[in-house]
């Protein structure tokens, strides 16, 4: 992914969730692929796909039962 498409992404994500602390930052051994954090803390990985010349991305965020509380 592009810094533009990166950007835009970043833009989505924080108006989605109303969280300005979102970044959005490119892999550097796949350029298919961005991670997601909230405020230095990764949370995920948004996939880019394009498929007959639609492109489409979807967000990876894998949570940990140890982190769920029990309330």
């Amino acid at each position: 992914m592009d810094k533009t498409e990166i950007s835009r992404l970043q833009s989505y994500f924080r108006k989605l969730f109303g969280l300005d602390t979102i970044v959005v930052q490119g892999r550097v051994k796949n350029d298919g692929s961005a991670e997601v954090s909230i405020g230095g803390e990764f949370i995920g990985v948004v996939f880019r796909d394009e498929d007959e010349g639609e492109v489409s991305y979807a967000f990876n965020m894998a949570i940990l039962e140890m982190d769920l509380s029990d309330d």
